[in-house]
């Protein structure tokens, strides 16, 4: 009777189990289903040697129990030649065919390399482009841009199928990492840096995508629909896209995108600023402030000395807190900057002059007096 109880209540966990979807094993997009076949050939040739492992141990358990009179008892048996070749080759055999497999799957299955068929014995056309899609990782969001139709989506991935499809990906705050099951292996997505991921969806349907990797209190929340379309239906989720009222601007990605949020609803913005994402990966959306890129080439050149000491400006109270260093300053840009000032509203920073940073090997630029340092405000400084 106990027995029987206990099979009952296992009865509703196989149910829960029944439901489960095995999306990592039956994907629809080409690469997902190559990653899927390199899984199960390392798991079956995992199991040549663990199957008979498992079996030789309940073996032995029984043949060379105590009670077992009729097995052999040799206590002073301490080499055999046939059976050491046995035991070394049959793994060695198996480490070097997962060698192999793993060499040509971080190859042929690098994320960042583009695709070179779309399914099996059918190759990639030579007129073929693919789908342009900038990723942005934000807190607990996911931001879509699409540079060639020039649109943008919070929370809504959709793709044509049978079409590569490249994503360029980063986040704004903390490291995350996307995961669509159906498309691709999981890539991350970190500050001031950029990845990629290529892939392909060879079915038409809704999936799921979602961040595998913890990134704070609405992580649970960061999930998104994945539609993959026939070309036409595509073009008509783009021209619906394009009927939005919003357009995604950087001032509105500072005041509503960049700010944490959980749970957002899908978002359709009409037109977007050509250069966002590249300022999201240079972490310079904010006006004035200087990308990643433009410092990394100033302090290759020997930096700026004494003017880049006086090169910063206090954040605004409703910016969103900086990654890196502090969290009420941030270095500006050396041309387009406005003109920032220092607790004493009188005296502005000056702008400096970045003409001479064109060259290599410049000398450090100096100063006459900490007077000099500040200028009229009408009147471009240069350095001295």
């Amino acid at each position: 009777m106990k027995n029987r109880l206990r099979i009952l209540t296992l009865l509703p966990l196989c149910l829960a189990l029944a439901a489960c979807d095995t999306v990592v094993l039956n994907p629809s997009g080409d690469v997902a289903a190559q990653q899927r076949d390199l899984l199960v050939m390392s798991t079956w040739l995992m199991l040549l040697i663990i199957i008979p492992v498992m079996a030789l141990i309940v073996i032995f358990a029984w043949r060379y129990r105590h009670n077992n009179r009729e097995a052999r008892y040799e206590p002073d048996w301490h080499h055999s030649m046939r059976l050491e070749l046995i035991i070394w080759s049959a793994p060695l055999l198996i480490v070097i065919c997962l060698g192999a497999l793993t060499w040509l799957g971080t190859h042929l299955l690098d994320p960042y390399r583009p695709l070179d068929r779309l399914a099996p014995g059918q190759p990639v056309p030579e007129d073929a482009k693919a789908l342009q899609v900038e990723v942005v990782a934000l807190d607990w969001k996911w931001l879509f841009i699409y540079p060639e139709q020039g649109i943008a989506t919070v929370n809504e991935l959709a793709v044509p199928v049978n079409q590569p499809v490249a994503l360029r990906i980063t986040a704004s705050s903390v490291m995350n990492s996307l995961y669509i099951p159906h498309f691709a292996g999981m890539i991350y997505a970190m500050p001031s840096m950029e990845t990629k991921l290529h892939g392909v969806l060879n079915k038409t349907g809704v999936s799921e995508g979602f961040s595998s990797n913890y990134s704070g209190a609405g992580f649970s929340g960061m999930r998104f629909k994945v539609h993959s379309l026939e070309q036409g239906e595509f073009e008509r989720w783009v021209a619906n896209a394009r009927a939005s009222q919003e357009t995604l601007t950087r001032d509105l990605y500072l005041k509503q995108l960049a700010k944490p949020s959980e749970r957002e609803p899908v978002r359709r913005f009409s037109g977007v600023d050509a250069e966002l994402f590249s300022a999201i990966v240079g972490m310079c959306v904010e006006p004035g402030k200087m990308c990643m890129h433009d410092m990394m080439a100033i302090d290759e050149r020997g930096g700026l000395g004494l003017a880049g000491v006086h090169n910063v400006a206090r954040m605004a109270a409703d910016q969103p807190r900086a990654v890196f260093g502090s969290d009420n300053a941030h270095v500006i840009g050396l041309c387009t900057a406005p003109i920032a000032r220092q607790a004493d509203e009188s005296l502005p920073f000056s702008r400096v002059d970045r003409s001479p940073l064109k060259g290599a090997g410049l000398p450090n630029p100096s100063f006459k007096s900490a007077h000099s340092l500040f200028v009229d405000t009408t009147t471009p400084s240069s350095l001295q």
